[in-house]
């Protein structure tokens, strides 16, 4: 068996749900799935947090992130977690602007990924892994991207047999 992480970022607090109304999360969507990740398939779980919080209002975190977006900043991480003892990576995040949140893509350009494999998994509310898996082909030189698993956000925590059973499926 290979040796697993399964890394994440994730944002609680306030979100928009469907019919665009605001909820507040305990727990992220991305987080959630990550869990049953791990439940299903072991290994290590690894939370990316940045050091700076988002703004708590969802509109106003979402230009926070967006402004990052535009000017390509990386928002530093409380920890950069190191990912050379493991041989596959499950990577989960959200879809922001039609990609990784911009501190994903830091995070991924802090390690060496020869020879690794990357499983991506993403929480949306509909849109999907976007043009994140053509990032993450320039962002981990070296690694091989599989096929990820795309969750909607809001059936995530009623979802974790069917994320279970493609995390395993994705691991054959």
């Amino acid at each position: 068996m290979a040796n697993i992480a399964i890394v994440y970022y994730s944002l609680k607090g306030q979100t928009f749900a469907p019919g665009r109304q605001l909820v507040n999360l305990e727990k992220g969507h991305t987080a959630a799935a990550a869990e049953f990740i791990q439940k299903a398939v072991g290994g290590d779980l690894f939370e990316l947090e940045t050091a700076e919080a988002y703004p708590e209002d969802h509109m106003q975190m979402i230009r926070a992130a967006k402004a990052e977006f535009d000017k390509g900043v990386r928002p530093e991480l409380k920890n950069y977690p190191d990912m050379s003892p493991y041989d596959t990576v499950f990577l989960g995040f959200p879809n922001w602007f039609g990609t990784m949140p911009m501190p994903v893509m830091g995070f991924l350009e802090h390690c060496d990924w020869t020879g690794k494999r990357i499983i991506p998994f993403v929480t949306s509310g509909g849109s999907g892994f976007g043009k994140s898996p053509e990032d993450l082909k320039k962002l981990c030189p070296g690694a091989q991207i599989e096929n990820g698993g795309a969750f909607l956000g809001h059936e995530v925590e009623n979802s974790e047999r069917q994320i279970a059973d493609w995390a395993k499926q994705a691991l054959q």
